[in-house]
């Protein structure tokens, strides 16, 4: 009975987390590029033409350079790319998911870290990956000890 009160427990404060991030400035800026990037239509556009010649660059990489329209193909995506990359709406909301993506990987690691400094919390992220803190998770062939 008490490891259920203690598990309730802690599920509600992983809720308070979850509140607090859902609340934070983080996610709202991450909500509110969000908005802009899909009700833009020029950004839309852009993002069309690359999906479109995204499925073309997929099927010429089948043949590789033996593809009839392999240099066109190639030229055509790295283009389409720069000019979608480029877009001010696309980079605000890649900053918008980092600055997102950065928070939960921070309090996944506090988390991880309360609990035990062996504990590997897969942030992604080098920042958080020390030589022996977690995350390697090769068996020691980086040469912690775990």
């Amino acid at each position: 009975m008490l490891a259920t009160l203690e598990r309730m427990a802690i599920l509600d404060k992983a809720d308070e987390i979850a509140a607090m991030i859902i609340e934070s400035e983080e996610a709202n800026q991450y909500r509110k590029s969000l908005y802009i990037l899909k009700n833009s239509r020029e950004t839309q556009r852009k993002v069309k033409e690359f999906v479109k010649m995204k499925e073309l660059y997929e099927e010429v990489q089948r043949f590789g350079k033996f593809h009839p329209e392999y240099k066109k193909v190639m030229m055509s995506i790295r283009e389409l790319k720069r000019e979608m990359d480029m877009d001010v709406h696309v980079a605000e909301f890649r900053r918008a998911e980092n600055g997102l993506q950065n928070l939960l990987d921070e309090v996944s690691v506090l988390i991880g870290r309360s609990v035990s400094e062996h504990i590997k919390v897969p942030t992604g992220n080098p920042f958080f990956e020390s030589s022996c803190g977690g995350g390697c998770g090769n068996g020691g062939s980086c040469g912690c000890s775990a």
